[in-house]
């Protein structure tokens, strides 16, 4: 699900402006939650772990907009933000629904 943000190299992108620098770190939370594997989890630790790690993710990536909203040239930070949030709402989805296919 978060697959097209593995290819991302975090390092590689140059931070020219402060939106860049946001950028670059939404691309960095892409890039940590493209490891999470929704087809491995088994138990219901494995569900609370990561429905744990969705809702860390979608706090940092507020907290980015947050933080750089004030900045001009936000509308692609605003629009990259809420895809990686829909994202991230398509995989808890994705893992609350699968809770009960572990439990039985």
């Amino acid at each position: 699900m978060f697959s097209a943000f593995s290819s991302i190299d975090c390092d590689s992108i140059r931070t020219r402006t402060p939106v860049d620098a946001a950028a670059k770190r939404l691309d960095g939370i892409g890039h940590v939650l493209s490891d999470l594997n929704i087809s491995a989890i088994h138990t219901q630790d494995d569900v609370n772990r990561t429905l744990w790690t969705l809702d860390a993710a979608v706090k940092c990536v507020r907290a980015v907009v947050a933080e750089f909203r004030v900045q001009p040239g936000t509308d692609q930070l605003i629009r990259k933000s809420r895809n990686l949030i829909d994202l991230i709402e398509r995989a808890r989805d994705e893992v609350v629904n699968s809770r009960g296919t572990i439990l039985n």
